[in-house]
């Protein structure tokens, strides 16, 4: 029941009845209407900020990041299996194919190295999973950097291959005199007894024993780059630039029959036997060298030699004897 309220009126000396006015009341309804209408306002905006409270577009958003991580999880998985497969075929590139065209494997270092300078990855941060997005997009840009080597490898292989003859003719591989017109294989390649001093010393090549005059033959295709006396120790030498790394010097022959820029075919006639410069008797010696280091010339003799001889040339070369020269 609503409350009357009075008042004391002093002319009539009495009480009367307090009316309240229209406009008063139309003033509390508006105000108490506005409150409310704020207060729910207020209490929905908070309500939809809470984790209790999901309108359809968050549900929508919810299920759409985790297709996304799930996506993500797979394209991870993926990249794995990529990975081993990529492992497996650089593995082949460095141990045989690059083996077997006789050319420098490439470092790991070089085929996983990452990318330095600045962040690449700046514009993925700041998000709930940023961390899932960069990790990914860093796997997929060294996946992308190693398929990149390695097609350039495989270029290289190619290429190689495509000049397989040509290699395997630069090789040199047989015995610069025909085992026929060897007296005998003197001296092998390491540490050696020096003819005139007696100390011991660094044997860079083979000498080979054999009449003045026995022909020397080129042991692979190249370019005649020497033909002369000037190196000291060697009298007259020829030196031949094979190609792919690979030189072969002639030393103390007693003529030649080659100039300087001449080319060559394995088992051309390229000189003769002699004992120029210094040397104690007539023979050859014969050095190899693969991209400027001298290499034993005796892991080169399977183009013109069977395996019995072979077995009795590398005993005689691996005695610690006196060399020619």
């Amino acid at each position: 029941m609503k409350k009357v309220k009075y008042y004391y009126d002093s002319e009539s000396l009495a009480y009367r009845k307090i009316k309240p006015l229209k406009r008063r009341s139309f003033a509390y309804i508006a105000l108490f209407l506005l409150s409310s209408g704020l207060f729910g306002v207020l209490s929905f905006v908070l309500l939809l900020n809470t984790p209790y409270f999901e309108t359809p577009k968050d549900r929508l958003q919810a299920r759409e990041i985790d297709n996304l991580k799930l996506r993500y999880a797979i394209l991870n998985k993926k990249m794995d299996q990529v990975d081993a497969v990529l492992e497996n075929i650089e593995e082949r590139d460095n141990n045989l194919y690059r083996v077997y065209f006789n050319t420098s494997a490439i470092p790991m270092e070089q085929r996983k190295a990452g990318f330095g300078g600045v962040n690449r990855y700046k514009e993925l941060e700041g998000y709930d999973n940023s961390q899932l997005v960069k990790n990914t997009s860093k796997r997929m840009d060294v996946l992308s950097k190693e398929l990149v080597v390695q097609s350039k490898s495989l270029d290289e292989i190619l290429k190689l291959a495509k000049e397989k003859n040509k290699l395997l003719a630069a090789i040199p591989a047989i015995q610069p005199i025909r085992n026929e017109n060897l007296k005998q294989m003197a001296s092998g390649f390491g540490y050696r007894s020096d003819p005139f001093t007696k100390a011991r010393k660094f044997h860079a090549g083979m000498d080979f024993t054999a009449k003045s005059g026995t022909p020397i033959f080129a042991t692979g295709d190249g370019i005649v780059e020497k033909a002369d006396n000037t190196a000291s120790g060697y009298g007259n030498h020829i030196v031949i630039r094979h190609g792919y790394g690979y030189e072969t010097l002639y030393g103390h022959l007693s003529k030649y029959k080659v100039r300087r820029g001449e080319k060559v075919k394995r088992g051309d006639v390229i000189g003769y036997v002699g004992s120029t410069g210094r040397s104690e008797a007539p023979h050859l010696h014969y050095e190899v060298h693969k991209n400027d280091e001298v290499v034993n010339p005796l892991n080169f003799y399977y183009g013109n030699i069977s395996a019995a001889e072979y077995v009795v040339i590398s005993k005689l070369a691996n005695q610690e004897n006196q060399s020619l020269d």
